[in-house]
């Protein structure tokens, strides 16, 4: 398990890493590219946060062995999307760099 230092830091860098600086603005009524991925960052960095909330309860005798499960079985669903969606951009990246001028 984590200690909450390094989970402080993770979610410290997430947190950079979902408000960029100069982010783009949403165009003809829909969400910019930017807000989505900031918007998903956000939502995997809460997960985690309830999973490590629901831990440390439960290691204070406050909180159900069954919310905690939940809470580190949704959390991590939320980084495995996460990791697979940068695959993905990443794969689609290498893509681009290879089509021909």
């Amino acid at each position: 398990m984590a200690s909450p230092t390094i989970a402080a830091n993770a979610y410290a860098k997430l947190a950079k890493m979902a408000d960029p600086a100069g982010a783009a603005k949403p165009t003809a009524g829909g969400q910019s590219f930017t807000s989505v991925l900031k918007d998903a960052l956000g939502s995997v960095a809460d997960a985690g946060r309830k999973s490590d909330a629901q831990s440390v309860a439960l290691a204070s005798g406050k909180a159900n062995v069954m919310d905690v499960v939940t809470a580190v079985a949704e959390t991590d669903v939320a980084i495995s999307t996460l990791v697979s969606v940068r695959d993905r951009v990443i794969q689609s990246y290498e893509d681009i760099m290879r089509m021909p001028i």
